[in-house]
């Protein structure tokens, strides 16, 4: 119990940093995607319920913390479930974490290629366009000394950074809309609209006419990118421990802030970048200005700030996965450096496999939207809350609305999976005509 005890150093104003940017990550690129093939009014009310859900299950992962006697999510899972649990939260947080290195890498891949071109005004396909060798440069010289470092608290400078870059970045996207005709070009179209969506043969106006709600084959993405872009459960309890003067309530504050900081960002970004593009979005947004502009200067700066950001923020989410595998190898051992080296390559290694051969960012949104962030904010707290927390402190509607939180996630989980499946099995046909993974 002493554990829960430690003075934290960290203020409300970096903890609110921290964990705005423990939420804010590539998810908000992939929203307008979402919208595109959800429309303005149906994303809004996903947006919406998203958001109250994991600020509901941040309040039931907190008093579940306080109950339970512990700050680390896999000792409560532990706790509730004995080594099932622990196992649970381990693999849960390591999937999403590694899901959200991969999305960042990707980034890194695709946009430092354009960057670097735009700088030496050139556009032949040496080495060092080809984002592959870009990502592993990139790992090695920047990200890899970043995550070595012992402690979380240095990374809150470079918290802030990310952060700001990211609301250059929704700057930049509103300002765009203004500048980029509807409809576009016609050859534009022809080329972004993806192969799996029906070509519609309808009038101009008809395609600039944003929609209110859109189902088609690419609906099932939409939850599975929101609760990827909300998912920050992992980072909660490190932070809650970091945090000066801890309580429960100045937590959930510090969460009911960065929550609401990262809604409105979310809503803008995907609304203006939908607005700007309609249907011809791509599941990266960031991409789909190079098929209007190859040099624009505004959107060069953006895309290295979005770059750093990203870059920066990697460290930050690998930290909860080298803890979880820390544990798993045995939490009793004191801090070895060896060790801590280890591991982090290890990770390292492994993300970079993964975003050089998974197809399209979608995906990795989509799959672990679907899998690891559903047990994440759904199903894991509360689960440990129903366990853990003791029966008199607990009124039976709060237990009511936790049993009612995790029949929704199993729901929200099965169903996105199963639908999410059954699109790759129906693509596989038509993957061979798209498969330079836009």
């Amino acid at each position: 119990e002493t554990k829960l005890f430690f003075p934290g150093s960290a203020s409300f104003g970096m903890s609110v940093f921290n964990l705005g940017n423990a939420i804010m990550g590539s998810g908000i690129l992939g929203l307008s995607y979402a919208m595109a093939n959800t429309g303005i009014a149906l994303f809004v009310i996903l947006l919406v319920a998203v958001a109250i859900f994991s600020l509901y299950s941040v309040h039931l992962l907190l008093k579940t913390a306080n109950e339970g006697g512990s700050l680390v999510y896999e000792q409560l899972g532990y706790k509730a479930f004995g080594i099932p649990g622990k196992l649970a939260a381990s693999c849960s947080i390591t999937m999403q974490n590694f899901g959200a290195m991969a999305s960042y890498l990707y980034i890194v891949k695709y946009e430092l290629p354009i960057v670097i071109k735009a700088f030496l005004d050139s556009n032949d396909n040496a080495w060092y366009t080809n984002g592959d060798y870009l990502v592993l440069l990139v790992t090695v010289a920047i990200i890899l000394p970043l995550s070595l470092l012992k402690n979380l608290g240095y990374l809150g400078y470079t918290s802030g950074f990310s952060l700001l870059c990211m609301v250059f970045f929704l700057i930049v996207v509103i300002y765009k809309k203004f500048q980029i005709p509807c409809p576009l070009p016609e050859n534009f179209i022809n080329i972004t609209v993806n192969v799996s969506q029906p070509q519609v043969n309808t009038t101009d106006e008809e395609c600039c006419k944003p929609k209110y709600f859109v189902f088609n084959s690419q609906t099932v993405y939409a939850v599975p990118i929101l609760t990827f872009a909300f998912v920050c459960h992992p980072a909660i309890l490190p932070m809650y421990e970091e945090l000066k003067d801890r309580s429960r309530r100045k937590m959930q504050n510090v969460a009911n802030v960065s929550f609401l900081g990262m809604f409105v960002m979310y809503l803008l970004a995907a609304l203006f970048g939908y607005l700007t593009f309609n249907e011809a979005v791509e599941p990266e947004l960031l991409h789909t200005y190079s098929k209007v502009y190859n040099f624009d200067v505004v959107l060069l700066i953006v895309r290295f700030a979005v770059l750093t950001a990203v870059t920066l923020t990697v460290p930050v989410v690998l930290f909860p996965i080298r803890t979880s595998v820390n544990h798993l190898l045995g939490a009793s051992k004191e801090f070895s450096w060896p060790r801590h080296i280890c591991i982090t390559v290890a990770l390292l290694v492994c993300v970079n496999i993964l975003v050089i051969f998974v197809p399209t960012i979608r995906d990795i949104f989509g799959f672990i939207g679907a899998s690891a962030a559903a047990m994440l904010i759904f199903i894991l707290p509360s689960a440990f809350y129903i366990k853990l927390v003791r029966k008199e402190s607990m009124k039976s509607v709060q237990k009511m609305g936790a049993t009612l939180f995790l029949i929704v996630g199993f729901m929200v989980m099965i169903g996105s999976m199963a639908l999410i499946i059954a699109d790759w099995i129906h693509n596989a046909g038509s993957s061979d005509e798209h498969a330079d993974g836009h």
